[in-house]
């Protein structure tokens, strides 16, 4: 390594990267040109970030349960206490996940990807306590198809079938408003953002 002078840089990219996360102080609709609302993301760039978290999340998952198992000397098959003790700490592990990112950037690996993020109505990053409500709040995406599996009694591949009809239904209604927001942001006031 020289210690001559460097060539310029070009360092527009992560200046412009800079701009556009909003901080507690900084709303996202302020870094876009004349005031104007940040546009709200379709259907398909959010089923591709969920299969994207879905594969992030499978490792995340994978990883926890692995280690709860080896750590409390569980084998298969889990009596249902058991099985409810890996359920509920898969869920809260994923949950930290989630909050996590909401609060601290306002957005997930793969939301950033895609470039999008999830902000209060004034623009700003999630508190805490509203993260954490949108986490549970969002699985009302699934809720119809709970419901259809648990009244009807369908187990295997058609249950897996009613969940996913139940969230690409849960998805799509409320993308055709003009907001385009789904029923837990509508409860939450909080929205996703296209950057």
């Amino acid at each position: 390594m020289s210690g001559g002078p460097r060539a310029p840089r070009d360092d527009a990219p992560a200046q412009r990267d800079l701009a556009v996360k909003p901080g507690p102080a900084a709303p996202a609709a302020a870094s876009l040109a004349g005031g104007a609302q940040p546009a709200a993301p379709g259907i398909l760039p959010r089923l591709a970030v969920m299969t994207y978290e879905a594969v992030l999340l499978f490792g995340v998952v994978f990883m926890t349960g692995y280690a709860l198992l080896a750590l409390t000397g569980w084998t298969y098959p889990l009596q249902q206490r058991q099985r409810w003790l890996l359920q509920g700490a898969l869920f809260v592990v994923v949950g930290v996940y989630f909050v996590y990112c909401w609060v601290r950037v306002g957005q997930t690996l793969p939301m950033k990807s895609w470039r999008l993020r999830v902000v209060d109505r004034d623009g700003r990053l999630l508190s805490l306590p509203r993260a954490v409500l949108r986490y549970l709040l969002a699985w009302s995406l699934f809720a119809p198809g709970l419901l259809l599996v648990a009244l009807v009694g369908i187990g295997g591949l058609a249950s897996l079938l009613a969940l996913l009809a139940s969230l690409l239904v849960m998805l799509a209604a409320p993308l055709l408003g003009p907001r385009r927001q789904l029923l837990h942001d509508r409860i939450l006031g909080s929205r996703v953002i296209r950057e």
